[in-house]
């Protein structure tokens, strides 16, 4: 009997509740309690939203994204704690230390999930055994999805939850994912999905059979065929390496209470202009354009940009520029959020900006 001859495989690791995870380690005695991480931890304070949430506080339809304050309705049993990002990057800088002692290729997709490309003959037994030394060396589990490509090893993570092992690829591709609706897939969201289905285009199957051209026509001659490429399974299949460099960076401020003071929204939009300033020196950047959101009541969002005439982290250039940003926002509403972002200059290591490549 012949062996199984080595391959190519993309794996898909995500780790499961992951923030959630995190504090649970620090906090072993609400283990099996609905727990909700978001903000400072107080429920109370309005305009504060959950980043995750225990298995235990999901059955109470609490989610990430939602208010502190609707989960606390929804649960009243829950215990809330503040989010703490050093902590998850520490543990996540250690899951993907360990995942690099094996032979094979990491691509570190944010804190939670990263991208694996393997040569074996055996991957759910490689998964298996990320698995067990991930568990064994940061006491955190992970769901682990295999595929062809990105794309389906993206969407198999996700029916491998919790800490299972899950296998989509060409093969069994038609019969997991032809009757799910065309949200299913990686990329395609909820309006996406509307879109299509006022062209009778509802399920995978359906979105696979479509002529290019006709979707091309409804929906633009990159993003239509890319529609149908996605519902054929297909995907990228290349694990980068190489640390990913950012080519922006924001910080927003929520308001607890709305500021009608042009004066208050003017220091604070001085103080975010300052700080990603810092950061773009921190980071060894230049900035190249600067972008002002503000939020106001009822709930409005609009943003406005500025290039810079030279790429700078001059603190006081950043400023100078976000102030002008701003004067050409409407503040006759009360201001509700802040935010200052900014656009990096490329580096010589970074690439064309990646786009979707049509199938066939």
């Amino acid at each position: 009997m012949g062996t199984t001859p080595q391959r190519d495989w993309i794996l898909h690791l995500d780790l499961d509740q992951f923030i959630a995870a995190v504090e649970l380690l620090r906090h072993p005695e609400l283990r099996g309690r609905p727990v909700v991480v978001g903000g400072t931890g107080d429920p109370t304070q309005p305009r504060t939203v959950a980043a995750t949430a225990t298995y235990e506080a999901r059955e109470h339809g609490i989610h990430s994204g939602m208010p502190l304050r609707t989960a606390l309705r929804r649960c009243p049993d829950a215990v809330f704690l503040p989010t703490d990002p050093p902590a998850y990057e520490a543990a996540s800088q250690h899951v993907m230390a360990v995942l690099r002692e094996h032979p094979v290729r990491v691509e570190v997709w944010g804190w939670d999930e990263a991208f694996i490309g393997a040569t074996t003959n055996d991957p759910e037994a490689l998964a298996a055994t990320l698995q067990h030394d991930v568990r064994r060396r940061t006491h955190l589990d992970c769901s682990i999805g295999i595929g062809d490509n990105k794309h389906q090893a993206k969407l198999a993570s996700a029916f491998a939850k919790p800490a299972g092992i899950y296998r989509l690829t060409s093969d069994n591709w038609a019969d997991v994912m032809n009757d799910r609706p065309t949200d299913a897939l990686w990329g395609i969201g909820a309006k996406t999905a509307r879109k299509l289905a006022a062209h009778n285009l509802r399920t995978v199957a359906q979105l696979a059979a479509a002529d290019p051209r006709d979707l091309a026509r409804h929906f633009g001659p990159t993003n239509g065929p890319w529609y149908r490429y996605l519902a054929l399974g297909k995907g990228e299949a290349e694990v980068v390496t190489t640390p990913w460099i950012a080519r922006g960076h924001s910080r927003e401020t929520t308001f607890t209470h709305d500021l009608t003071d042009p004066g208050t929204v003017t220091a604070h939009l001085t103080t975010l202009a300052t700080q990603v300033a810092h950061d773009a020196r921190e980071a060894g950047r230049e900035i190249t354009r600067v972008t002002v959101k503000i939020r106001t009541t009822p709930f409005q969002t609009r943003t406005r940009q500025t290039t810079l005439t030279t790429p700078t982290t001059d603190p006081a250039t950043i400023t100078e520029a976000a102030h002008t940003t701003l004067a050409r926002h409407d503040l006759t509403r009360p201001v509700r959020l802040i935010g200052v972002a900014v656009e990096y200059a490329p580096t010589t290591s970074e690439g064309p900006e990646p786009g979707p490549t049509p199938g066939p």
